[in-house]
């Protein structure tokens, strides 16, 4: 079975975004008293959070951009061996016991 797709306009995204930011209440409050998914207004508010759409970057910001995806990458390699580190010396600590 399909799952049917409603569309809302973008003033009533809008404002359930808004609804968020200014309510203090949860993603998932809000979500039920509007009786929209809680995902579909998580998806709403992190697009709220981008960059508007058709605004290209600039040549600066490519560059920050590339920089940090490559720091990302090496952060994300550390923390790997960091953790596969402390695994090994666990059980080590456990065996000497």
């Amino acid at each position: 079975m399909g799952r049917k797709h409603t569309h809302y306009s973008e003033e009533f995204r809008a404002e359930a975004v808004k609804l968020v930011e200014t309510s203090g209440q949860s993603i998932r409050q809000v979500a039920m008293e509007l009786g929209i998914s809680d995902e579909s207004l998580r998806r709403w508010i992190a697009r709220s959070r981008e960059r508007p759409a058709g605004t290209p970057l600039d040549a600066d910001e490519r560059a920050e951009l590339s920089e940090l995806r490559r720091r990302v990458k090496v952060l994300e390699t550390e923390r790997e061996i960091l953790r596969k580190a402390a695994a090994f010396f666990a059980q080590e600590t456990e065996r000497t016991r």
